[in-house]
């Protein structure tokens, strides 16, 4: 069973800084792409930024400049590193891999944590 923990979220003014993490855990023979998504309440689940298991990344444009996704591959872990957050960045932030499990690959997602960002 493959298990995706994430940790970090908070309530935080804006301007203020957070640092998401994700670690995979289980029978993993190997995770190709690991992303971040966030849902605010009321609107679709939206693709904040991923990264290739080659380290190639890409964001959204609300989020570039501000957001930094990285990943250590020995720790299965995956991270977002948020600078200057502002109120519409407040949303149940998940994690997102692609595993492979033997010769099949599955898509988890994490449980998602808060982030609240306020005025």
């Amino acid at each position: 069973q493959v298990q995706l923990v994430e940790s970090g979220g908070g309530l935080v003014q804006a301007g203020g800084s957070l640092r998401l993490s994700c670690a995979a855990s289980g029978s993993i023979f190997s995770i190709n792409a690991m992303g971040w998504y966030r849902q605010a309440p009321g609107k679709q689940r939206e693709l904040v930024a991923f990264i290739t298991a080659g380290g190639s990344t890409n964001y959204a444009s609300s989020v570039k400049g501000r957001f930094t996704i990285s990943r250590d591959n020995a720790k299965n872990t995956v991270y977002l590193q948020m600078n200057n957050l502002k109120p519409e960045d407040t949303a149940v932030y998940y994690c997102n891999a692609d595993i492979w499990i033997a010769t099949n690959e599955y898509d988890y997602w994490g449980q998602g944590t808060q982030v609240t960002v306020s005025s």
